[in-house]
């Protein structure tokens, strides 16, 4: 490991933040490294609470993507965002700058599948956004303060996160090249450090792999101009700007990866052969783990109050989180005792999916009646329209928890798209995109 992260201490309260956005709107142009398309990307304003989303202007309706970590849809040698159709491909080095200026609202606008690799590094974005003029808006910040320390373990990158009053990445990788071999590197992540250390380092990769990769249809655009090759021995065509020019690229690819937490991140991330596929899994452990400075939970008072569900066909025991009625995440517990094991499969008891479904959409309509007053929910009800992509992952037994993490895609009148994922102990059981309405009882 390239250090460790700090002692389990008592951390401070989060203080409170002011959201961040940008004044005016600024562009780049240039082509995608694995498409190839030639697009251009420009940061807008947008306002409070709006989270940091791409709109792909190139194609019909415009359709918007968050970027979180429900919207990651391949990880495979980049970080691929999909939503209603639409995908954003390698978003890694431009959530990067973003998360380094700590700018939490921003409309970002691409004319093609894939932003602009340019150079290869995170600098001309870091520098874009500058030039946008980073500035405070309404609304308290979302942040994570990671409490005691944990691992995280996918393929071949593991991770171990401890409690830091900032926070700093510290990386370790291990290629088997003379130019490479294994380096480390540890580094805040303030937005000089930032500018300083990692947004200059630019992405690499390795002669011999570029047939295989791009009869996968990958890396349509590298050249020699916006990335580091090396053959068996050397760098081609271009001198490095730092010996460790990789590990520092890894790290700043390990910060792009995190941005799609949705908050600004307060810990020590030591990783270990960090890959997109395992950022993403750590970005999902840390939203598990991590105290947030903006949440607010609902027991079930507050739920029988909301919902019309009554026993047996209550499915939610609790809301542990409602973040600005974009997201909320909710708890099943799963016993023995719950009456469909009478019938389903008994002596092999397995929740039916058809119930796990249903109590992801009952979460959901928790979250779609945070649009309505208070002294209004007696008076509506949520109805769900329809059920896309739906996908069931794992068998769900007596004695789980799932934990259903809700986005809200689109929300418009009285109708919205949501996306759903449940959890068991960090593993994907079941998702679904859900379409539902606010009506009068």
């Amino acid at each position: 490991m390239a250090g460790a992260p700090p002692n389990s201490l008592p951390l401070p309260p989060l203080p409170p933040l002011p959201r961040r956005s940008v004044r005016r709107a600024v562009s780049l142009d240039g082509v995608g490294m694995h498409t190839g398309v030639a697009t251009r990307v420009t940061f807008r304003a947008a306002a409070p609470g709006d989270g940091v989303v791409f709109q792909r202007t190139d194609l019909a309706g415009a359709p918007t993507i968050p970027a979180r970590l429900s919207s990651v849809t391949a990880v495979d040698r980049r970080t691929t965002l999909g939503m209603n159709g639409a995908e954003v491909h390698t978003v890694e080095h431009l959530l990067a700058a973003v998360a380094a200026l700590e700018l939490d609202d921003l409309l970002i606008e691409v004319s093609g599948p894939e932003p602009p690799i340019l150079d290869g590094s995170f600098a001309p974005f870091l520098d874009a956004l500058r030039d946008a003029q980073p500035v405070e808006h309404g609304g308290q910040a979302q942040q994570f303060a990671v409490k005691e320390p944990f691992t995280v373990t996918e393929g071949g990158s593991s991770y171990l996160v401890g409690p830091a009053p900032t926070w700093r990445v510290s990386a370790t990788i291990e290629f088997p090249h003379p130019l490479i071999g294994r380096q480390s590197g540890s580094y805040d992540i303030t937005a000089d450090a930032f500018a300083r250390e990692l947004a200059p380092a630019r992405t690499f990769g390795f002669m011999d792999e570029v047939e295989v990769l791009r009869a996968k249809g990958l890396i349509v655009g590298a050249s020699l101009r916006n990335a580091i090759v090396l053959d068996a021995a050397s760098v081609v065509g271009t001198t490095l700007l730092w010996p460790d020019e990789f590990v520092r690229h890894k790290a700043a690819d390990l910060v792009g990866d995190l941005a799609l937490l949705g908050g600004r991140l307060r810990a020590h991330v030591v990783a270990e052969r960090p890959s997109h596929q395992g950022n993403v899994a750590l970005g999902h452990a840390i939203r598990q783990r991590a105290g947030r400075s903006v949440s607010s939970a609902l027991d079930i008072r507050h739920i029988l109050d909301v919902i019309p569900h009554r026993y047996p066909m209550l499915l939610v025991d609790r809301i542990i989180e409602v973040e600005e009625r974009k997201r909320i995440v909710g708890i099943k517990n799963v016993t023995i005792n719950e009456p469909f094991f009478q019938g389903h499969f008994p002596g092999h008891p397995v929740m039916p999916g058809v119930l796990i479904i249903e109590a992801m959409a009952q979460v959901g309509g928790m979250l779609l009646m945070s649009y309505v007053a208070k002294d209004d929910h007696r008076n509506k009800v949520v109805y769900f329209m329809s059920l896309d992509n739906v996908k069931f992952r794992r068998p769900v037994i007596p004695g789980d928890q799932i934990r259903f993490e809700i986005e809200m895609i689109q929300f418009r009148g009285k109708t919205c798209r949501m996306k759903g994922v449940g959890y068991v102990d960090g593993h994907v059981v079941a998702e679904a995109e859900m379409m539902a309405a606010i009506v009068d009882k």
